[in-house]
């Protein structure tokens, strides 16, 4: 039984044992103790890591980019992605004869939460925060991990608000032909303000609105971060 995972060194090997089980395993192995309650706690410590990084490298940040940030860092792709990079993927235990799994998989993403719970029992959260460190998760903050996915962006940011608020999308006008149909869709947050666009496919028109507004909110506050 290894004891050493991302530099970090377990006093109890079994801790790292169970956060690298998976829940398939206990199909062969009924009575083998699965990730599931080592991830459910390493979730709470890996949002409060990078909501502490964040604040303070930030300092001038406001809530709403440092919790778009925040999901950057700690979405599941960017877990799985860091489980690939340190071979974490290897040392999984899974139900014997599984086949490969894909390299963005949620079992990757909940072992990266797990050994990051199970770091934090071994040595408290000097050890969970040398994880977290080895991760090298900070690089994903100032990504761009959403120029693909602007809804999902605004969603974040709206949820950020106080109170949480949600985006509403609206379809307006639809028009050309059944083959080649253009869609004009708007959308608006409260507090935030609205966007229209136009696109081939209805979802593409959603895209494009938010990817808008989002473009608007972005010259906005960096208009206000200018000196008078």
């Amino acid at each position: 039984m290894e004891d050493e995972i991302l530099g970090y060194k377990f006093r109890d090997a079994a801790l790292l044992d169970e956060a690298l089980t998976t829940p398939s395993c206990r199909m062969t192995s009924p009575d083998s103790a699965d990730n599931q309650r080592l991830e459910f706690l390493g979730d709470a410590v890996l949002g409060f890591l990078a909501a502490d990084l964040l604040f303070r490298s930030h300092p001038d940040e406001h809530e709403g980019p440092l919790t778009v940030m925040r999901t950057r860092m700690v979405s599941a792709a960017a877990l799985a992605a860091a489980a690939n990079r340190h071979g974490l993927s290897q040392r999984l235990r899974r139900n014997k004869g599984a086949e490969g799994q894909p390299v963005g998989a949620k079992t990757l993403a909940d072992a990266v939460e797990a050994v990051i719970g199970a770091a934090y029992i071994d040595g408290g959260l000097d050890a969970a925060r040398a994880v977290f460190g080895a991760l090298g998760l900070a690089e994903r903050a100032d990504g761009d991990e959403w120029t693909e996915n602007p809804k999902g962006e605004l969603q974040v940011r709206a949820q950020a608000l106080v109170p949480p608020r949600h985006p509403s999308y609206t379809l307006l006008k639809t028009e050309g032909t059944a083959h080649e149909p253009l869609f004009t869709v708007e959308v608006s947050v409260e507090g935030m303000g609205s966007a229209t666009a136009s696109a081939r496919s209805h979802k593409e028109a959603e895209s494009r609105a938010a990817a808008k507004l989002l473009s608007t909110l972005s010259t906005t506050e960096q208009e206000g971060r200018q000196p008078a």
